[in-house]
């Protein structure tokens, strides 16, 4: 078989894979630290295991090794299969795989070493800035390389999905980590203050908006339909949904700092941009789950299927409650608690790893040519243990979100606090058990993903290339 005329896909498989492995390291180190919150001496007293270096570990872990590989396996696959043509330069796109494998080791290296910058979802320090810029330089070059040279006139709505994604991100990782280098491991912001504060909420909240949204909005358009044998419910709605959301995204970022030194006019700005942004996150929830009309069926015996739809769900509902977080007077009550968590969680867990799930167990049968993975059981058996592992998890730190905000702020008749700070803990460590009960779970999950992996990769019939005629 001529290679002309077949898919690059060993990159695909390459990113897959380790999108399964960064998803174990990444959940392992969360639940870690979700038991040293309920057990505090589990940091055994060493400097490189406590919550405040693990922590920023989990979440570069889990956003960027994890979600960063599944970004970049379905994005290869997608813009081959929707362009109808090899990736362009696929030594580049090898370059990225090693590259990118290469950024996240330095950081599971510096920082347990307390080697950091301090800003959040930024930590790494300035050389391995400039790879994640070279890296992501060449990602970009092989991904509009790749759409320049095919084979079709439209450009499939996923591709500008994950066009807006590449972008941006390259936007936010330059402007937010220009800094002065002191030594090799050491340096500081060239911005200072509350313009400082905003640089970095301006990066921090389109990580969300960007890497984390539009990125696996581009997955979603394409694996929902292709999983549901259904075109798109509506191809003008998800244009809409596009432009709308890359137009509106950028401006939220303030909201994380009401009642900070910011000028109340930034702070009120990033409240009204986040609840215009409401419009556009649900029309592409409704569109995604629409997709199903006509095969509603398929959800009880496809739990691929269930993984892609109950994301959407959690897409729609962390996309109401950011919104209605970033309102001033609700903000007074969750900023700083545990509600702010639980936020997070519902749709770093239920959106981003729900649609990463499905997309990948969609994903290897193709790529290994298997008549599908290998125990739909399990599948099944991983969606309900970690389906009820985040519910768990997001529905604890909700209650301890609205109960620690509430006893913070009560007073006395005189005036005085009604609770002290540790009275306040002392009533959340019920909670704690039940988040790391729940993040468990969802570490169980995985590790049957990976046996069901596994075992699907020792199934696989040919490692021939996949042709470009062939249907993906």
């Amino acid at each position: 078989m001529s290679t002309s005329n077949t898919f690059d896909d060993k990159v695909v498989r390459q990113f897959a894979v380790m999108t399964v492995v960064w998803g174990i390291v990444g959940m392992t180190v969360g639940v870690l630290i979700a038991a040293q919150l309920a057990f505090p001496e589990l940091n055994f007293d060493l400097p490189w295991l406590t919550y405040s270096r693990l922590r920023p570990l989990h979440t570069n872990a889990v956003i960027f090794a994890f979600g960063g590989s599944a970004l970049f396996a379905t994005s290869y696959y997608v813009v081959q299969r929707t362009n109808h043509t090899r990736l362009f330069a696929p030594a580049l796109a090898s370059f990225t795989f090693w590259g990118w494998q290469l950024v996240i080791l330095l950081a599971a290296i510096t920082l347990p070493l307390g080697i950091t910058t301090s800003k959040e979802y930024a930590e790494l320090e300035w050389p391995i800035d400039i790879l994640i810029t070279i890296v992501w330089v060449a990602y970009a070059v092989v991904f509009f390389g790749t759409i320049a040279k095919r084979k079709v006139k439209h450009i499939y709505v996923a591709n500008w999905f994950y066009g807006a994604f590449i972008l941006t991100v390259a936007l936010l990782h330059i402007v937010n980590s220009l800094e002065i280098p002191v030594t090799l491991t050491k340096s500081y912001s060239i911005y200072a203050g509350a313009v400082d504060a905003m640089v970095q909420w301006w990066y921090g909240h389109n990580a969300v908006g960007f890497f984390l949204t539009a990125g696996f909005l581009g997955m979603m358009y394409y694996f929902v339909p292709k999983q549901a044998g259904r075109p798109v419910y509506s191809y003008r709605l998800s244009v809409v949904h596009f432009w709308a959301l890359i137009t509106t995204y950028m401006w939220a970022g303030p909201h994380h700092l009401h009642y900070t030194a910011l000028p109340d006019w930034t702070q009120s700005l990033g409240m009204v941009m986040s609840l215009v942004l409401l419009a556009p996150s649900w029309g592409g929830m409704i569109n995604g789950i629409m997709t199903l009309s006509g095969a509603w069926h398929k959800l009880r015996t496809d739990p691929i299927l269930k993984f892609l739809i109950v994301s959407l769900s959690f897409y729609g509902m962390s996309t109401f409650e950011g919104p209605m977080m970033s309102i001033k007077t609700v903000n007074a009550l969750s900023h700083y608690t545990d509600w702010t968590i639980g936020h997070v969680h519902s749709g770093a867990l239920g959106w981003v790893a729900f649609v990463t799930i499905g997309s990948i167990y969609a994903l290897l049968p193709r790529l290994w040519r298997t008549e599908g993975m290998y125990s739909t059981k399990l599948i099944d058996v991983h969606f309900w243990v970690a389906t009820i592992g985040v519910v768990f998890y997001i529905a604890s730190m909700w209650i301890a979100g609205l109960m620690q905000g509430l006893m913070w702020r009560a007073v006395n008749p005189d005036g005085s606090l009604t609770y002290t700070f540790v009275e306040a803990l002392k009533a959340t460590y019920p909670y704690y058990y039940a988040r790391l009960f729940g993040g468990l779970l969802v570490l169980t999950g995985m590790f049957i993903m990976a046996y069901n992996v596994f075992k699907t990769w020792q199934s696989k019939t040919s490692d021939e290339p996949i042709a470009i005629a062939e249907p993906a």
